[in-house]
C-alpha cells in the first residue's frame, strides 16, 4: 500500500511511500481510498508549514477530503457503500461544544484533524475510520463524492446564514457568494436548491467558471458594484476589501474564506451597527453539515458537479496537484493502484 508522505512546510521532501496495511478496530470500517480533493489547507500544509503531524513524528499523510469504498463494514454500513470521512475529532477533554458532539465549534483548540493536526489524513490506499466519523453517500455519485467535505463546510456556512437571518426578521430571498471556487460555487448550488436568487462574483473573464454560475441559473459578475443589494452573502476569498464591501450589501454575512495576512480589515463597523447586519465566521463542519451536504450533492445534477472537476491526478504525480493551472476549479488524487 502507498501514501503521500509530506513534511508539513519542506515541499522537496513530499513524497509517495509505502506504507502499513490498515487494520480495523472494533466499530471501524476499513475502506479502499478511491479519491481525495486538494484545497489551499493542503498547499499551505506543504509549502508554508500550516499544520501539525501526529504526535512524535516530522511527517504525515496528507489530505483531508475524502471518498472510499468500504471494504470491511461495521455498524450500519456494507461493503461497497460509497463513504467519506469527517475530518475533524473531538477534543479528549471536552470542551463544552465537543461534549455536545460539536466538535467543529471546539473551543480549547485541542481537537485533531485528519491530514491537518496531529493525525494522518485519507491520503492512502486503504485507511480506517470510525463508523461515527463517516458518512454514507448515494451510490450514483460514483467520484462526485470526493465532493463531499467542501459542501459539508458550505452546508454550515448556509445553516449559520438562516439561523442569523432569523434572528435578523429577513426572510431570505437572494444571495450573493463572492468567489467561484469550489467552495463558491457549492454555496451557490445550495443557494439555488432553496430557491434563492443567486449572484455570483469571481474576478474570471473565461474558463469554466462563468458557464458553471449561468448553468446553476445564477447570475455571474466580476464586480462587486454590479450587485444588487441581497438579503444573505457568503464570502469565499478573504480578500479583506470584499469583507467590508460585501457585509455592508447584505443583512446577513457567513464569512469563509481566510485573507493570510495580518492586515485588519478595513473599518466597516458603523454599516454593521447602522443596519443591524450581521456577521458570523464559519469554519470546518459537524456531523449534521456532512448530511446536509451529502444530500445536495444527491439531489445535484451529475453533469453539473462533474464540470467542477477539472483535472485529476495519479497518486505517484500528487505534488503536481499543487501547482494551479489557469482553468483549475478542483483538482483530486487518484489513489488507486
Amino acid at each position: 500500500m502507498k501514501a503521500a508522505l509530506i513534511v508539513p512546510g519542506k515541499p522537496s521532501l513530499a513524497s509517495v511511500a509505502p506504507w502499513p496495511v490498515s487494520v480495523p478496530g472494533p466499530g471501524e470500517l476499513l475502506v479502499e481510498g478511491l479519491l481525495v480533493g486538494v484545497c489551499g489547507t493542503d498547499v499551505e500544509i506543504v509549502r508554508d508549514g500550516f499544520g501539525t503531524p501526529p504526535p512524535g513524528r516530522s511527517d504525515m499523510v496528507l489530505f483531508h477530503e475524502s471518498l472510499g469504498r468500504v471494504l470491511v463494514a461495521a455498524g450500519s454500513f456494507s461493503v461497497g457503500d460509497l463513504v467519506a470521512g469527517v475530518v475533524r475529532r473531538p477534543d479528549p477533554v471536552p470542551c463544552s461544544a465537543c461534549a455536545a458532539s460539536a466538535w467543529d465549534f471546539c473551543r480549547n483548540g485541542l481537537y485533531t484533524e485528519r491530514g491537518i493536526k496531529g493525525l494522518d489524513g485519507y491520503g492512502m490506499q486503504q485507511w480506517t475510520v470510525p463508523t461515527e466519523f463517516a458518512v454514507k453517500l448515494d451510490p450514483s455519485l460514483g467520484d462526485l463524492g470526493v465532493l463531499t467535505e467542501p459542501c459539508s463546510v458550505v452546508a454550515k456556512a448556509w445553516a449559520q446564514a438562516l439561523l442569523l437571518c432569523r434572528r435578523s426578521f429577513v426572510d431570505p430571498r437572494s444571495v450573493v457568494v463572492t468567489g467561484a471556487g469550489p467552495i463558491g460555487l457549492l454555496a451557490a448550488l445550495l443557494g439555488v436548491q432553496q430557491g434563492l436568487t443567486v449572484h455570483v462574483v469571481d474576478l474570471a473573464t473565461s474558463g469554466p467558471k462563468p458557464d458553471l454560475v449561468r448553468a446553476l441559473g445564477a447570475s455571474y459578475y466580476t464586480s462587486l458594484s454590479s450587485v444588487p443589494a441581497v438579503d444573505v452573502a457568503i464570502e469565499c476569498t478573504g480578500a479583506p476589501s470584499l469583507v467590508a464591501s460585501v457585509s455592508a450589501l447584505a443583512a446577513v454575512t457567513v464569512l469563509t474564506g481566510i485573507s493570510g495576512s495580518s492586515a485588519p480589515v478595513p473599518a466597516f463597523f458603523d454599516s454593521l451597527v447602522m443596519g443591524n447586519r450581521a456577521v458570523v465566521g464559519s469554519v470546518n463542519a459537524g456531523f449534521a453539515d456532512y448530511s446536509r451536504g451529502a444530500a445536495a450533492l444527491a439531489a445535484a445534477d451529475r453533469s453539473w458537479l462533474a464540470g467542477l472537476i477539472t483535472r485529476r491526478v495519479p497518486l505517484d504525480r500528487f505534488v503536481d496537484a499543487f501547482s494551479r493551472a489557469p482553468d483549475d476549479v478542483k483538482v483530486v488524487v487518484s489513489l488507486g493502484t
